[in-house]
């Protein structure tokens, strides 16, 4: 299978062989969905409580049958109450029910919030969104693309630092009118809608072999993303588990399946 090569002007440069991972073109989204919430978990912040909320009070449960300080004959029932001076009983503290008690069934601090996915399973899912990036129907089924796919790049791309150079080229490949769709914020829905909360729509990746300088100049352009070819993740290559418009350098396609693999052996969960 061949492809392409364009140079930053956007004019074909020649022809490259792409890797057999490009081959594969059967899109299954369940392999994605599944990797990309491991992916996701993550990034969960660990829920849990003090072990010592709601018990730091001088109550004390003394028992039914004690004499002192149960509340015996005048009609108190039996709960932790604050010590208070000369034996005197105080408001019910401890239990759930009381004012400023402990919870009745709190988080756990130790639960397993990560959803482990095997490496074999997520290389297969970066195998599958690679894949997707090469076929035409379903990245113009979510992105508007005028060029041919998948796009390469020749690799003096990945020396360009400034966004209004990044700009023009990617103009250049036909992928404006994808880049204006991403730069027009779009609300949350729900309640987050009162805080006016606004985020701009994944566009274009661009996937490097060296991601330093060109990564410079992708973070100020809204909707862009760059990564390098050993630091791949479902959820830059599919976010939502959909296939995305890529933009491959030279290198990177020379680099690819030593960087799938790179890419998975770097995958911490």
């Amino acid at each position: 299978m061949e492809a392409n090569v364009y140079h930053i002007d956007g004019k074909v440069e020649k022809k490259v062989t792409l890797p057999k991972v490009f081959e594969n073109t059967t899109y299954n989204d369940d392999i994605i969905k599944r990797a990309l919430l491991a992916e996701q978990s993550t990034q969960y912040q660990a829920q849990g409580h003090d072990v010592d909320a709601g018990m730091n009070t001088s109550a004390v449960y003394v028992g039914r049958y004690s004499t002192y300080r149960t509340g015996r004959h005048i009609g108190r029932p039996a709960r932790p109450r604050q010590k208070l001076a000369k034996g005197a009983q105080g408001e019910v503290r401890r239990i759930p029910s009381a004012k400023k008690g402990r919870r009745a069934h709190p988080h756990m601090v130790g639960k397993n919030i990560i959803e482990k996915i095997n490496r074999k399973e997520y290389a297969k899912a970066i195998e599958i969104a690679i894949a997707a990036s090469a076929n035409a129907s379903l990245i113009k089924k979510y992105h508007s693309v005028s060029n041919e796919i998948p796009i390469i790049v020749s690799s003096s791309i990945e020396k360009i630092t400034k966004a209004k150079d990044l700009m023009k080229v990617l103009v250049a490949l036909g992928v404006s009118e994808d880049l204006e769709r991403s730069h027009k914020p779009k609300g949350k829905e729900g309640n987050r809608k009162g805080s006016k909360r606004r985020y701009f729509r994944s566009s274009v990746l661009i996937v490097a072999k060296d991601a330093k300088e060109i990564g410079k100049a992708g973070r100020n352009i809204p909707g862009v993303d760059v990564i390098g070819v050993d630091r791949m993740r479902i959820s830059v290559l599919a976010p939502g588990a959909k296939p995305r418009l890529t933009l491959w350098t030279e290198a990177a396609i020379s680099a690819l399946p030593e960087g799938i693999k790179a890419s998975v052996l770097s995958y911490k969960q």
